[in-house]
């Protein structure tokens, strides 16, 4: 029934769709690191708005070589973890398979197709309001959907193909939303146009995304971080709609009060996705001549707060 898959990365977004997967019939595998010892003897549980359960019993591994391999490895970890995809892809997909990158950020699918060949890359964005709130234990709070694109060479606009209908259907039965997408790339920037502000705002303001929606400098602030996302992305030839960051900001407004991903890094002093979310743009823009001096601003308050709080020096 559908494709086997495999779960790099057992947090909150990784568990969730893992889960719903395999309440759903799929055959999943499960790769741990710190919550190992409680899933393997426990499962997972998924507290949701859609509706909770558990599962009693799932495939659990603490290391990438015990692992079968699948027809498509969902890459779930933080992409801090990414020096380690070398090591963990090539022993874990099919030939001829898929690696699913659900992870933030630019330009991480060129990454993987460096690393693995004859496998096909598919990323996806992940609309999902998710936390882990204890070991093996997910609370999911809001929305869900997945936009999916295959990557080409340069992010190249592209078909939509037999394998990632497949991986369409099989999300799809397993009750997530999905949109398929012909560009990736446009996919990626649209994305950020919400993962910018939010992200590194949360952080360098110690606030939730309704905090910054209530107050009238704050929500001027991630407008104005919103138009300069859409002026990164109209530098790689790719338009975003003028109605989006509206779109964005009535969205976000009625958005459960949420502590962002990277705010939550921030206050268990895990490593920041500084790099993939605004490193990436930021130099894919000024490659391109055009400059975005509200995002490296964040850029260069977040890579100071980061350094400060897990109290590190960069080498």
């Amino acid at each position: 029934m559908g494709c086997t898959y495999a779960i790099l990365g057992t947090g909150a977004l990784g568990g969730f769709y893992g889960a719903k997967l395999q309440k759903a019939g799929y055959t999943v595998h499960f790769l741990l690191r710190s919550d190992y010892q409680q899933v393997s003897h426990n499962g997972l549980i998924v507290e949701s708005k859609d509706g909770d359960f558990t599962l009693p019993q799932v495939n659990a591994y603490q290391n990438v070589e015990e692992m079968p391999r699948c027809d498509v490895v969902v890459l779930s970890l933080k992409t801090t973890q990414n020096h380690l995809l070398p090591q963990l892809l090539p022993s874990v997909v099919k030939d001829n398979g898929v690696v699913l990158v659900l992870q933030n950020g630019l330009g991480i699918e060129a990454e993987v197709a460096k690393i693995v060949s004859h496998v096909q890359v598919i990323g996806g964005l992940c609309f999902l309001c998710a936390n882990k709130i204890a070991p093996g234990h997910i609370h999911h709070v809001d929305y869900g959907r997945i936009i999916l694109g295959e990557y080409s060479s340069n992010y190249q606009i592209t078909g939509i193909g037999d394998k990632i209908r497949q991986i369409a259907l099989d999300f799809e039965n397993a009750g997530i939303e999905i949109e398929l997408t012909t560009d990736l790339l446009l996919a990626r920037w649209k994305k950020l146009v919400w993962n910018i502000p939010y992200n590194g705002l949360s952080v360098i303001l110690n606030a939730r995304t309704d905090e910054l929606m209530a107050d009238e400098y704050t929500y001027k602030l991630v407008e104005n971080l919103m138009y300069e996302v859409v002026a990164g992305a109209k530098s790689t030839g790719r338009n975003i709609p003028d109605n989006f960051i509206p779109t964005m900001l009535d969205y976000t407004n009625k958005m459960t009060p949420y502590r962002t991903s990277m705010k939550i890094d921030y206050d268990e002093r895990r490593p920041l996705e500084i790099e993939a979310i605004f490193g990436n743009p930021l130099r894919t823009a000024q490659s391109l001549g055009v400059n975005l001096p509200q995002i490296t601003c964040l850029y260069q308050q977040l890579k100071f707060l980061d350094w400060k709080n897990r109290n590190i020096s960069y080498s």
